[in-house]
């Protein structure tokens, strides 16, 4: 019996660089709600971020934001984890550094950046629809702790990922998120982990819930999960993680609910 569901947003129920959900989506939350399922929003997107795209459900669902570095549920927070500041200074050095990327640092409810680039501005703002604070020096200007690190390639992850990779993989936990982001997140903190959490505070067992991912941010979400599904144009290393493979997130939800009735 399926009790709780987790989906990804990028490239799992936002298909092809849509910014908007299908509008079925909040018929299909609303109805599983009905049958005592829990439906998660797991991203990579920030906590506000999710709200805004899940406004009418927004106070009937559960959220994993930030790559699992924060759970919320019925506004609470369930779990946090944080970058050492040492750390993420030395990161924040070595991106200015190597110049071929923009970098955002994930405070719990805001995002931070001292990117001068127009471009990746408009696109924070209007594309991702984050709640952005420009800054001048994120390391003199950043007081809160540090939940993520995030950088955006507009030339693709590869080349920044294996840069970044080589150079602090030993000390925190490197993954990429959509196509054009490579996020740093620290160890213990990914989606899996904060699901189980949830799962834990809702004393719902792993193996009645359901999850849904495309990358490798979202393996352990999937590994942990009873039922899982991948994308059909995942990574064969992202599929190897699932139960079963879909195109469309929806057709699933629809069959489960079928199943129900």
């Amino acid at each position: 019996m399926i009790k709780l569901i987790a989906s990804d947003l990028d490239g799992t129920l936002l298909l092809n660089g849509a910014q908007r959900l299908n509008p079925e989506v909040f018929d299909l939350i609303t109805a599983l709600k009905e049958h005592g399922i829990l439906f998660t929003a797991a991203s990579g997107r920030q906590y506000t971020n999710l709200r805004r795209l899940f406004a009418p459900v927004k106070d009937d669902i559960a959220y994993v934001a930030e790559n699992g570095s924060l759970c919320i549920y019925e506004g609470k927070t369930l779990s946090k984890g944080m970058i050492g500041r040492e750390l993420g200074l030395r990161i924040i050095d070595a991106v200015h550094s190597y110049g071929r990327c923009e970098c955002i640092v994930s405070g719990e409810r805001v995002c931070y950046t001292d990117s001068r680039d127009t471009r990746f501005k408009e696109h924070m703002l209007h594309v991702v629809g984050n709640d952005m604070e420009f800054v001048s020096d994120l390391k003199e200007d950043v007081h809160e702790p540090f939940l993520k690190l995030a950088l955006c390639d507009f030339q693709g992850t590869r080349k920044t990922e294996e840069h970044f990779k080589a150079l602090f993989s030993d000390e925190i936990k490197i993954v990429t998120s959509g196509n054009i982001w490579v996020d740093f997140i620290t160890p213990g903190a990914n989606k899996g982990n904060a699901l189980q959490v949830l799962l834990d505070h809702l004393h719902i067992d792993a193996k009645d819930c359901a999850a849904f991912g495309d990358q490798c941010n979202d393996e352990e979400m999937l590994q942990l999960a009873g039922v899982s599904y991948a994308m059909a144009d995942a990574a064969p290393a992202v599929i190897q993680q699932a139960s079963h493979t879909t195109d469309s997130v929806e057709n699933v939800l629809k069959r489960i609910l079928e199943a129900l009735e």
